[in-house]
């Protein structure tokens, strides 16, 4: 081959790359600006029961810690929504696609439903954790209420995921953004009592997540009823002919990936735990950068879900030749964002921990944690972006295995020996978990590649 033709071939390439990297950021892009909102909503739900009491603050904390395990359970299991779908759009068969999006509903009802009944059951025993008395007497109610807005939560999620996997993202955005501006105006009626209502503090903070979830699932419903650009993706019947082979599926599917999510957010909490071993001023430390990390995190999540979309519509499509196209670039973009936090973290722990603190020592300890922050935000975006891209052909049980191996054999360990037999405090335990983070980026890239190969595809 002359050098004229391998440069030409190597401009294709690179045109090809461009292309697959911008399908992916137009994707990504709406995933993204839902996400911030529910950030957004997190930030002001914590303002607005922090006006009321702390209390009523360390309560809703109380719930919100308990209530995340099955929400994050939950929105793993229905990944498999978006998988199957983008695999039968990309296969080009629509009715395939009809019958996921109502087996999908119908799935994420039944978590919704284990989730309202695991909380209820879970509120006759919150004394046995450990909490103080009056903190458990305050979260009853709320942990009621919350328990069950996910149902009407994780049925919008269903719906959601749908139509992600079919290259409408805008709408369920719009409808989330929506949800997240009706629930901050409801908490400020009924948890302040305006507008003539009651003011029910922490309990009318709960009612306000209800109502908001329910508006947003008859919103998501609605659409997938009557958006015109869906209408050969619904079903027929919607209430007949169901399928337990499907919902096997789904569930065979989505049950390692929510074993993934239930790991890696373990391992963080567990870190938080031990920072509780070591001081106050740890555990505020690390609640400030792991807020930091995870606000940059949402970056690489939104190119990773984009990434497993369009691997998936590829690998229905039986296009494999464009699986590590697009793969890799979405990592690239991916890791050039947490390459720019990463920068930002060197540059300015000390000024961005001033932000949340006046503590001094608190301050430094920010800065220390923001450094090896810093390190381990390639290694999260890296991570991320193929687990995703991985989902995206439907490998689910090897990357567990791997997730399992980073986070719990490795990352917990090794943040516990610097912690405390070699001494390094805080800052022991987040190299722990950057090594985690490190071993989780390597095996699944070296598996994203096994997997792509044009023989193993």
């Amino acid at each position: 081959m002359t050098a004229a033709r391998v440069l030409h071939h190597r401009r294709i390439n690179w045109l090809r790359w461009c292309i697959e990297a911008r399908l992916t950021f137009k994707l990504g892009l709406p995933i993204a600006f839902g996400m911030v909102g529910q950030m957004m909503l997190g930030i002001a739900d914590t303002a607005m029961i922090a006006r009321v009491g702390v209390l009523p603050l360390a309560a809703g904390a109380l719930v919100n810690t308990v209530a995340h395990i099955p929400l994050v359970v939950g929105m793993g299991m229905l990944a498999a929504i978006s998988i199957r779908t983008a695999h039968s759009y990309g296969a080009n068969r629509p009715t395939d696609v009809a019958e996921w999006l109502r087996h999908g509903l119908l799935l994420g009802a039944l978590a919704g439903l284990f989730s309202g009944v695991s909380l209820t059951w879970l509120g006759n025993h919150l004394h046995r954790l450990g909490q103080p008395a009056d903190v458990v007497a305050a979260a009853d109610a709320y942990l009621l209420l919350f328990g069950w807005s996910l149902l009407p939560a994780l049925i919008s999620h269903s719906a959601k995921q749908v139509c992600e996997a079919l290259n409408d993202p805008w709408p369920p955005m719009l409808i989330l953004l929506g949800g997240v501006l009706l629930n901050i105006f409801l908490n400020w009626v009924l948890i302040f009592g305006r507008l003539g209502a009651p003011a029910l503090g922490l309990e009318g903070a709960g009612i306000a997540t209800i109502l908001a979830r329910v508006a947003m699932m008859i919103a998501s419903i609605l659409y997938v009823l009557s958006a015109e650009r869906l209408r050969k993706f619904r079903p027929v019947n919607w209430l007949s002919g169901w399928s337990l082979r499907r919902l096997k599926d789904l569930f065979q599917l989505g049950f390692p990936v929510a074993i993934q999510h239930l790991m890696e957010v373990g391992a963080f909490v567990f870190g938080a735990i031990m920072m509780g071993w070591i001081s106050a001023d740890a555990m505020a430390a690390h609640q400030i950068a792991v807020t930091c990390a995870a606000t940059a995190f949402i970056i690489a999540l939104s190119v990773g879900l984009a990434v497993s979309v369009r691997v998936g519509h590829a690998w229905g499509a039986r296009m494999f030749g464009r699986l590590r196209k697009i793969a890799y670039g979405g990592l690239s973009m991916g890791v050039g964002a947490m390459s720019l936090c990463a920068i930002l973290f060197f540059l300015g722990g000390r000024m961005i921990g001033g932000w949340f603190v006046e503590s001094e020592p608190v301050i430094q300890l920010v800065a220390a944690l923001l450094i090896v922050a810093g390190f381990f935000q390639i290694a999260d975006g890296t991570q991320v972006v193929m687990i995703s891209a991985l989902r995206g052909i439907g490998d689910v049980r090897v990357p567990t295995a791997i997730a399992a191996l980073a986070y719990w054999v490795i990352a917990l360990p090794v943040a516990y020996v610097f912690a405390f037999p070699l001494g390094y405090g805080a800052v022991g335990i987040w190299i722990g978990l950057a090594a985690g983070l490190g071993t989780a980026a390597i095996g699944l890239t070296w598996r994203f590649v096994i997997r792509s190969r044009p023989a193993s595809a």
